[in-house]
C-alpha cells in the first residue's frame, strides 16, 4: 500500500525535528525490552502533538516488525488510537464540519494498520474501526478484510484495489469513495451509503446490500453474481 499522507499545513521541517528527537530518546532506550519501549510508546501516543505522534507511530511499526509477538497489540493499540481520536460524528455535525478531513496522525496510524502482514493477525481477533470519522482517507490497496467498520464515514475515501472481503460495513458512508477493483466479497454493506460511489469492477459476489443507497453509483464491470440487492435504492 502507498504511504501517501494528506497535505496540511505542517511545518515538515519541524515535524522532521520532531520525529529526529524521538528517534534519539528511542536510541537511548534499545537496552530495555521491547515491552518496555512498548508501554513508553503507547503511553505517550495517547495525549500528544501531532508530530511526536507521527514518530511514535513510525516507531510502533518498527517494533511490531522486529518483533512479530507484539504485532497484533501494536495494531490494537492503532486502532484504538483512532476510535478515540476520530471519533464517530453525527450527521448534523458532519454537515456543519465539511472541510474536516482525516488528519495526518490518523492517517498515518491508518496506513500502518492497512499494510500490517495480516497472517500475523490472530484468528480470535477482528480489526475494530467502527464508528470512525475516516473521510477522505487514503485506503489505496488497504487490507481491511473482515473489519468491523460499522457506521465508519468514509466518504470520499480512496479505496481502490482494497481488500474488504467479509468487511461489516453496515450503516456506513461511503458517499463518493473511491471503491475502483475493491474486493467486497461477502461484505456487509446493509443500510450502507454508497450514493455516487466508483465500484467499477469491484467484487461484489455475495454481498449484502439490503435497503443500501446506490443512488449516482458507477457500477461498471462490476462483480454482482450472489449480491443481495433486496429493497436497494438505486434513486432517490
Amino acid at each position: 500500500m502507498k504511504n501517501i499522507l494528506p497535505k496540511n499545513n505542517l511545518n515538515l521541517s519541524k515535524i522532521f525535528l520532531w520525529i529526529h528527537a524521538f528517534q534519539e530518546q528511542v536510541k537511548n532506550t534499545q537496552h530495555q525490552l521491547p515491552k518496555q519501549r512498548l508501554k513508553i510508546a503507547s503511553e505517550q501516543l495517547r495525549n500528544n502533538t501531532i508530530e511526536t505522534s507521527l514518530a511514535i507511530i513510525s516507531d510502533l511499526e518498527q517494533i511490531a516488525h522486529n518483533h512479530p509477538h507484539y504485532h497484533w497489540i501494536i495494531i490494537d493499540i492503532l486502532s484504538t488510537f483512532v476510535r478515540e481520536n476520530a471519533a464517530y460524528m453525527p450527521q448534523e455535525e458532519v454537515r456543519s464540519n465539511l472541510s474536516t478531513k482525516v488528519g495526518i496522525d490518523i492517517q498515518a496510524a491508518l496506513t500502518v494498520i492497512a499494510r500490517r502482514d495480516a497472517n500475523k493477525d490472530p484468528e480470535n481477533e477482528q480489526l475494530d474501526l467502527s464508528f470512525t470519522d475516516m473521510r477522505g482517507a487514503n485506503l489505496n490497496g488497504a487490507n481491511l478484510e473482515q473489519t468491523n467498520l460499522y457506521q465508519a464515514n468514509l466518504a470520499g475515501a480512496n479505496l481502490r484495489e482494497a481488500n474488504l472481503a467479509g468487511a461489516i460495513l453496515s450503516a456506513a458512508n461511503l458517499e463518493g469513495a473511491n471503491l475502483y477493483l475493491a474486493n467486497l466479497e461477502g461484505a456487509i454493506l446493509s443500510v450502507a451509503n454508497l450514493k455516487r460511489a466508483n465500484l467499477t469492477k469491484a467484487n461484489l459476489h455475495c454481498a449484502s446490500l439490503y435497503l443500501a443507497s446506490l443512488h449516482g453509483a458507477i457500477l461498471d464491470d462490476a462483480i454482482l453474481d450472489g449480491a443481495n440487492f433486496r429493497e436497494t435504492k438505486f434513486s432517490e
